[in-house]
This record gives structure tokens, sequence and C-alpha cells, in this order.
């Protein structure tokens, strides 16, 4: 008897009057907005300038998308590229499938390009970031409820969410593993704020943390997936990347904290300032008391004689 369960959206598409809006596709741009907002503040509080964090955002997010998406398809090229499938669907983004790993991966290609153009130091802009794109994860996961997917095992608990039947999918109770993730997700954010706060974490440790956090709940919770994937070893592929990339994330905390402790002291110079030029120091001595060229010259052949 089903006592009780989570239900799921009969569509995934949000009429805003005439315009149509999908769930996926919105709660992952509510996603971009809620982390340059909150990775603003954290900037500003690091002593960097308001409106920075947006500014190279606009380099992050369209390479995040991209690699986002290119690792998804890369990894379950099955879905696209083999008999009987529309290789023209790899490119509808809106209907699900963002490889996180690549969306951080290409992502930080696109903050270097940005925080190279403004001369700032790319582990202090992600620091600032680290718990916004936590944030942002735990939004955007609510995509995969509106499409229906990515669920776990079949079960029987009370929070359990229900699936409708559909293509590739079978009605029943299962596991809400966009729930656990998005719950994972908001507790890796509170983790890194905290340590940040209570240790100064700098030149990139604090990403490196949000990093390996995440990573220890995308295993467990990636075990509990039922959706196609490729296996290594018994092992689902996101676990094995989830285990590899815990471990750099880890090595590289303790790597820099070694060869530089501490955390920046400057994250964003003053450009304006920089660029002035510099202009030389006063002299605290008479003009008229300066010995000129003709003076210095008899006073040398004085000695002289």
């Amino acid at each position: 008897m089903e006592l009780a369960y989570i239900p799921s959206p009969s569509s995934g598409v949000l009429h805003l009057g005439p315009l149509p809006l999908r769930g996926y596709a919105f709660c992952i741009i509510i996603g971009v907005f809620v982390a340059v907002w909150y990775g603003g503040k954290r900037w500003v509080a690091r002593g960097g300038k308001a409106g920075t964090v947006a500014d190279i955002a606009v380099w992050a997010v369209p390479f995040g998308l991209v690699g986002g998406r290119l690792y998804h398809v890369i990894t379950d090229y099955q879905l696209y590229f083999s008999d009987g499938e529309d290789w023209v669907d790899a490119f509808k983004i809106w209907e699900g499938g963002l490889g996180i790993w690549g969306a951080i991966a290409l992502g930080a290609v696109g903050a270097w390009i940005g925080c190279r153009r403004r001369g700032i130091p790319l582990p202090a802009w992600a620091d600032a970031l680290a718990p916004a794109i936590a944030f942002a994860q735990a939004i955007g996961r609510w995509g995969n409820w509106f499409n229906q997917e990515l669920y776990g095992k079949a079960t029987d608990v009370p929070w359990a969410l229900k699936i409708s039947s559909g293509p590739n999918r079978e009605a029943g109770l299962y596991h809400p593993t966009f729930l656990y993730e998005s719950l994972w997700c908001v507790g890796v954010a509170l983790l890194v704020i905290w340590a940040d706060r209570r240790f100064k974490l700098g030149h990139g440790r604090a990403f490196a943390l949000y990093v390996a956090a995440y990573c220890v709940g995308r295993f467990w919770i990636e075990y509990l997936r039922v959706d196609e994937a490729h296996h290594i070893l018994g092992l689902r592929l996101n676990d094995w990347t989830a285990i590899v990339i815990f471990a750099l994330a880890v090595t590289y905390i303790v790597i820099s904290s070694r060869i530089r402790p501490g955390r920046e002291e400057v994250v964003e110079p003053d450009r304006d300032e920089s660029a002035k030029p510099v202009a030389p120091e006063p002299s605290s001595e008479p003009e008229d008391a300066k010995p000129t060229d003709a003076a210095a010259d008899a006073a040398d052949a004085k000695t002289t004689t």
C-alpha cells in the first residue's frame, strides 16, 4: 500500500502565459542566477569589486554549458549515435543531459579567460564561487524531477519518487536520487562556507574542498541510479570519475597548503590605480642648492690640484 510518495510533474514544461518554458532549463537558469548573485557577495566580501563575478560568468557559463553537454554526449554516445537514434538530439540540451564534470572543467577554462582579462587570480575567484556553484547544482537537480529522469532503484520508502510510464521507463516508486543530490549539494555549500570562515581557505582550497565533498556524495548517489551507463570493473563510469577527481582535489589541498599557506591579501587589483604613471618623488633639497654641472667640474678641478 502506498502511504506516501513524491509525485512527478505531469509535464516538464512550465507555461508563463503564452511562453512555454521547460522545467529543466528553468532550473538551470535559476541556478546560474543564484550562483552569480551569491558568488558576487562572497567576492566583494573578499575585497573584490561588485560586478566582477557577473563579468567573468559571461565567459564561464557558456563554456560550462558546452562542456557539460559534451561530457554527457561523449560518455552516453549510444543514446545519439547508435542504430535507430537521431544524432540531432545531441543538440537538444533542453531535454536534459549535462555532465557536471565537463561543465566544471570547461567552465574553468572560460573563467580563466575572464580572470586573465581582468588581471584576477583564478583560484581566488573559484574560492568565492565554490559554495555558490554547489547551491546552483542543488537547484539544477530539480530539472531531473521535471524530466522524470536519473532516478534510483525501486523502493517503498515514504519519500519514494513516483514515476509514470514513458519512453525507456517503467512506472513505479524509485529512490529520488535527484533529491538526494540536491540536499547533498546544500550540505557541501554549508561545509565550504564554514571551513572557509574557520580556516581562511585561499589559493583555490575552498574550491578543492567543494570538489572533494561533492565527489563523496556523488559516488554513493551514482551507485543508486539505474539509468543506462557504462561500467568499468563493476562500477559506473561516473563512480570512477568521482574517485579520480576526489583524489586530485585532496592532493591539491595538501600540496597547496604547504606551498602557499594562508589566503590572498589582494584578490582584485585596482586597475585604474595601476594604470596611472608613477610621479617622481619630490626632492627635499632646494633647486638652488643643487650643484650645476659647471660647479661640479670646478670642484673636481680643485680636488685634483
